[in-house]
C-alpha cells in the first residue's frame, strides 16, 4: 500500500517533500509522537524532533524508551530505500538501544548518508550480492551537546535478483554455502 501511494505521490510532490509529509502523516509513525522536520532534496539528510508530551511520558516523567525507538526505527531503512532505488532489497535486520540518561526535554536526531557511503554500499552489493550496514543515531537535546539515547540499526541490503533466487531456494529447501544454492 505505502509503495503504491509513494509512486502516485511522486507525480505531485518532490521525493523529499513526500518523504517528510508521508512519514509525518503515516499512522505507524504518528504514534511515535515524533515529527520529521527536514529532508534534503537528495534525501541524504533527515532531521527529526521528538517533543516530550503527555502522550510519550513514562511513570518517571521522562520520554518512554519505546517512543524514542519508534521515532528512529523506520528512518534509516526508509531513507536508504529511497536513495538507492528499486533494484535493491533493503530490510531492517536488528537494533540495539542504549539509554544514556532520562529525557525530560524535547529530543532531536539527524540521519545522514554520504554520497561516498551510498556508492560503497552499491559497490559492496554488486560484489557480495548482500551486505549488512550499521547506522548509529543519537537522540540529543536541541544543541546536540547532550546525548540521551544511542540507537544502532543493522540494515540488510541485497541485489534484488539475488534476493529473489535466495528466497526461492529457501522455499524449495535447498542447501546453501555462503548464501548460494547448491545444485
Amino acid at each position: 500500500m505505502y509503495h503504491k501511494l509513494y509512486e502516485w505521490g511522486t507525480r505531485l510532490l518532490s521525493e523529499s517533500t513526500l518523504f517528510k509529509f508521508g512519514l509525518n502523516w503515516s499512522p505507524m509513525y504518528r504514534r511515535s509522537t515524533a515529527k520529521i522536520t527536514f529532508v534534503s532534496t537528495d534525501l541524504l539528510q533527515v532531521k527529526m524532533k521528538l517533543p516530550i508530551s503527555w502522550r510519550n511520558k513514562n511513570y518517571m516523567n521522562s520520554i518512554f524508551g519505546g517512543s524514542m525507538y519508534a521515532a528512529v526505527d523506520p528512518i534509516p531503512m526508509f531513507q536508504l530505500i529511497n536513495i538507492i532505488g528499486d533494484e535493491y532489497v533493503v530490510w531492517d535486520k536488528a537494533a540495539r538501544i542504549k539509554f544514556k540518561k532520562p529525557a525530560k526535554e524535547n529530543l532531536y536526531a539527524e540521519f545522514l548518508y554520504s554520497e561516498k557511503e551510498v556508492t560503497e554500499i552499491k559497490q559492496l552489493v554488486e560484489r557480495d550480492k548482500e551486505i549488512e550496514i550499521v547506522k548509529l543515531v543519537e537522540l540529543t537535546n536541541k544543541s546536540g551537546t547532550q546525548v540521551y539515547c544511542e540507537i544502532e540499526k543493522v540494515i540488510y541490503v541485497a541485489n534484488k535478483e539475488f534476493y529473489k533466487s535466495k528466497r526461492l531456494g529457501e522455499q524449495k529447501g535447498c542447501k546453501r554455502i555462503n548464501g548460494m544454492p547448491l545444485q
